[in-house]
């Protein structure tokens, strides 16, 4: 990395005036970021909308906070203070555009823990600045969930795009900026490089193929009893569940592989095969049922 390339990350991660007033501007310009990200329709499921949900936006917040602070105490009360400010703040924000009201801050229990948690992390975490091994070997685990969350999101771009594209993007460009701002020589960017490559490959290994689920009425058949059932030949491909409502026979299929199989519908002596085709359609997932003859 040239000099001017670190002198620039030198000034965003330990060149900021880290005050006390910066930090509740800070936390609240966060929490109204967020509030937006969940509340405006059109990004409902999309990758602005995660910053209100998971933590790889979070991570970066604090890294920011962490890294311009002048003492371990300072990080940590400081990372708490912007937490314990923005994530109520969150909630309270949706509040009035939520049909349950007040009730969102029952999912509030799991960020009042994380809130807590800053404070031994926060501690620990403001030796990156040190710039050594030690900065090396404290960023490694949250290079290493960036890696397997950005893997998710590229495979799920991937089954359905542009859905959570952005994830992988984000959690892409964030391992690069951590290594680049915090680890000191080849041999650490390295291994950081080799740690975010170990993790992106287990969580492709270990996740399906594609995650898409269907709900279709079977056409062709009498009403089913609620004393049906529906078995796979393969329930990767096709997990099958029937039931009948208001006269209509319906089948809901969850499907973690693509392929081809068949499903059996058992109602009494009756038995109804339908077969099941689950494909990508230009970066999209698709079921399509069809009655085997």
């Amino acid at each position: 990395m040239n000099n001017e390339n670190k002198s620039f990350l030198n000034r965003i991660f330990g060149g900021v005036n880290m005050s006390w007033p910066f930090v509740i501007i800070y936390a609240v310009a966060a929490a109204v970021m967020t509030a937006l990200f969940l509340i405006v329709p059109a990004l409902a499921q999309t990758s602005l909308q995660r910053v209100g949900e998971t933590l790889e936006a979070w991570f970066l917040f604090a890294i920011f906070i962490m890294a311009n602070c002048k003492s371990p105490l300072e990080s940590a009360l400081k990372t708490f203070v912007f937490f314990l400010i923005s994530q109520p703040l969150i909630y309270l924000f949706q509040v009035p555009f939520s049909s349950m009201g007040w009730g969102l801050f029952s999912f509030y229990k799991y960020w009042a823990i994380l809130t807590v948690a800053t404070l031994p992390m926060a501690y620990v975490g403001w030796y990156i600045t040190k710039r050594n091994w030690l900065s090396a070997l404290i960023l490694l685990p949250v290079i290493a969930f960036l890696a397997g969350t950005g893997m998710q999101g590229f495979k799920e771009a991937a089954n359905n795009y542009p859905h959570h594209l952005g994830v992988g993007i984000f959690c892409l460009a964030s391992i690069l900026l951590y290594i680049a701002a915090f680890f000191p020589d080849l041999k650490s960017k390295l291994l950081g490089i080799l740690v975010a490559a170990a993790a992106a490959a287990f969580i492709y290994i270990r996740t399906p193929q594609v995650t898409v689920q269907t709900t279709q009425p079977l056409e062709g058949i009498p009403v089913l009893s609620d004393d049906a059932y529906a078995g796979s030949e393969n329930p990767e491909i096709a997990n099958p569940q029937v039931w009948s409502e208001d006269g209509v026979s319906y089948v809901y299929i969850f499907s973690r592989k693509y392929g081809d199989t068949v499903i059996t519908v058992t109602d009494g002596e009756s038995e109804y095969r339908f077969n099941v085709r689950v494909y990508n359609d230009h970066g999209t997932a698709m079921i399509v049922i069809t009655k085997a003859d």
